[in-house]
């Protein structure tokens, strides 16, 4: 489990407003505009026994300039007219915001909280309790 965070442009991220939604092709836009952005529209990782899991979706993309660690990449993942990351830090939620104000978006938290940039340091250290040191692709 874990807390996502949404760019949108809907009055919330769960709503299904076509109208207000980020179409795919704007979002690819902004990808290939954006030298730390690299459009995979897949998600993939080697489990310890050898065997590989994978995630696959149009408008998945990779921020290349994030290093947490050499295991953890920053996945910003476009669903329903909405960029979603999972349990991001400080730092993704700085691009995030950078990629909202690109796209005339917001950020918005999964309960419905907006996000600007003096509310991003203390959502971080809220946040940064959820996380685990786990790979994305571990359930358990």
């Amino acid at each position: 489990m874990g807390y996502d965070i949404h760019i949108t442009r809907q009055e919330n991220w769960y709503d299904d407003n076509k109208a207000l939604q980020i179409p795919l092709d704007e979002w690819k836009g902004y990808i290939e505009n954006d030298a730390e952005m690299r459009l995979d529209n897949f998600a993939e990782a080697t489990l310890p026994d050898g065997d590989t899991i994978r995630m696959e979706n149009e408008g998945l993309a990779v921020w290349t300039k994030y290093a947490r660690n050499s295991n953890n990449q920053a996945w910003f993942d476009y669903r329903k007219g909405n960029i979603t990351v999972k349990n991001p830090d400080e730092k993704i939620m700085k691009k995030m915001l950078a990629i909202a104000n690109t796209l005339n978006a917001k950020m918005q938290g999964d309960e419905g909280e907006i996000y600007d940039l003096s509310e991003i340091r203390k959502t971080a250290a809220l946040l940064s309790s959820f996380r685990t040191k786990k790979p994305w692709w571990k359930f358990w």
